[in-house]
């Protein structure tokens, strides 16, 4: 949404808003490529995951990967589209060096799924939440193309020459197209992020976008408020962060306004970002879909899938993110915030059940597995599921907290040595002597101990200074060896220290 002056001569200003959709390209998780047995692992080396028909050779025939179509359906279903019973494939006109065969093989008027939706969850500083639902317009199979590497230049522009590695070629790809639903980059982003969860739950892709599994295409156009015609129609490509899709849309909003503003027309074309200048740049004028010339792809039947086959993938689909987090709200009582965090990793919200299942109070287990145990997986680089330390170990550990066997900042104390050995909290509690002083005669006589050693501070409070009792519950811990029960040593030391000279 941006605001600007319609004449230097008025004060009346138009408001615009953006109108934003995406094109999503979704990497399948597959072992093998979609027409071939090529395999798809990343990282290998140029040119060795391939094979006749990947390469485009003549007289080889494509067949579908089975696993694919499954694949697809599913991630349809995730959408809440609507599942064709009947698709094809097409010939997309689609010349590219890192294309072998001169054509993508995609989806055209027939795809596998249409009219979906999603909702996305927008939350503020002050954890208010904001949900939207997002139109899905299809979603398409298509193979993916190789890749150019351009020497002396990271762009052709400048190079001096390109390699190709057809790796890429022929991995299988599901292109999903949002209807114009989205107004802003935050919205933008956020869309991205959920079918990236999406696509994680669900088991159907990686989503890693440094790896191109995941890419967004953004199209966007601004138009005064209260119009309903679309302005014309920028395309974003290659965006490789949720955060840059963001400000690329903010700088194109604000570009596009300006130039309206100053009488100049926008054209429609095909833009890249330039992440160390912050702004967008013109690549080319856009093709429309009569350029891409589709026929039906003559050398693959039909696709046809029955209620039967529907009902089983289905059946299938775990819990999504947005169900999870409205059940983490409305059942276990947690913020917006919290919900949005815990469900963002699916093994993360599986860690987290599974503690509470175990015994740990929600908002507990939450707060230690958002604080303490992202901070150790942040600083030692592992995923939750690498560490020894399991969620029945942290209902454990909160349980010991909860009966006053420990403090809470002993129990910190111990938590670098579970994440990283696992193991019983309370048998590691009992072989270091941690379990907490209660007894009211042990923390007396360490209070008075303190007292005795420090009658400067002593008398500095019983003067009116009262912030030192934080000192002397520091010294008191330290004299019991952070062993004292933490409340139970304030009441007795207020008391004490309140009490006449």
């Amino acid at each position: 949404m941006g605001w600007a002056s319609s004449t230097a001569a008025t004060s009346v200003k138009t408001q615009y808003e953006a109108v934003i959709g995406l094109e999503t390209h979704c990497q399948l998780s597959t072992n093998t490529k979609i027409f071939s047995s090529s395999s798809t692992e990343f990282g290998n080396a140029p040119n060795t995951n391939i094979d006749p028909i990947c390469m485009g050779m003549p007289g080889v025939l494509p067949v579908l990967n089975q696993k694919v179509l499954e694949y697809a359906v599913k991630a349809g279903l995730a959408l809440n589209c609507e599942i064709a019973p009947y698709s094809k494939f097409d010939r997309k006109q689609y010349f590219y060096p890192d294309l072998p065969k001169n054509y993508q093989i995609s989806q055209f008027d027939l795809p596998i799924a249409t009219n979906g939706s999603i909702e996305i969850e927008l939350v503020d500083e002050t954890g208010n939440s904001t949900r939207k639902k997002i139109g899905i317009t299809r979603l398409h199979m298509e193979e993916d193309a190789g890749k150019l590497v351009h020497g002396g230049s990271d762009r052709l522009s400048g190079s001096t020459y390109s390699m190709v590695d057809y790796n890429r070629a022929g991995v299988p790809l599901i292109e999903i197209v949002s209807e114009p639903d989205l107004r802003t980059g935050a919205e933008a982003a956020e869309y991205g992020q959920e079918l990236r969860r999406i696509v994680r739950y669900i088991g159907v892709g990686d989503g890693n976008m440094q790896e191109g599994s995941l890419r967004c295409d953004v199209n966007i156009s601004v138009r005064p408020v209260g119009r309903k015609e679309f302005g014309t129609k920028v395309e974003i490509k290659n965006m490789n962060s949720f955060n840059a899709i963001e400000r690329a849309i903010d700088y194109e909003i604000e570009r596009q306004i300006q130039a309206i503003e100053n009488g100049e027309t926008i054209i429609q074309e095909t833009r890249l970002w330039d992440e160390n200048k912050q702004c967008t740049f013109s690549m080319r004028i856009k093709e429309g879909a009569s350029d891409y010339r589709y026929f039906p792809e003559p050398d693959l039947p039909p696709i046809e899938v029955s209620a039967d086959q529907l009902h089983d993938w289905k059946a299938q689909l775990p819990e999504l993110p947005a169900e999870k987090r409205y059940r983490y709200e409305t059942q276990l009582g947690l913020s917006p915030y919290d919900a949005r965090v815990l469900t963002d990793d699916k093994a993360v919200a599986e860690y987290f059940e599974k503690s509470i299942a175990a015994g740990a109070v929600a908002k507990g287990a939450a707060n230690w597995v958002m604080g303490d145990i992202t901070a150790y997986l942040k600083n030692e680089k592992l995923a939750i599921a690498q560490i020894p330390f399991q969620p029945q170990d942290l209902a454990e550990l909160l349980g010991l907290i909860d009966a006053g066997t420990i403090s809470g900042k002993i129990a910190k104390d111990i938590l670098p040595e579970l994440l990283a050995n696992g193991g019983s909290p309370q048998k590691l509690v009992e072989s270091k002597g941690l379990i907490q002083i209660s007894d009211t005669g042990a923390i007396d006589r360490a209070i008075d101990a303190v007292l005795a050693a420090n009658p400067k501070e002593l008398e500095q409070y019983r003067a009116g200074k009262t912030k030192l009792l934080g000192f002397f519950v520091g010294k008191v811990m330290k004299e019991t060896g952070g062993r004292a029960d933490p409340k139970l040593t304030n009441e007795l030391l207020a008391a004490k220290l309140n009490s006449p000279a």
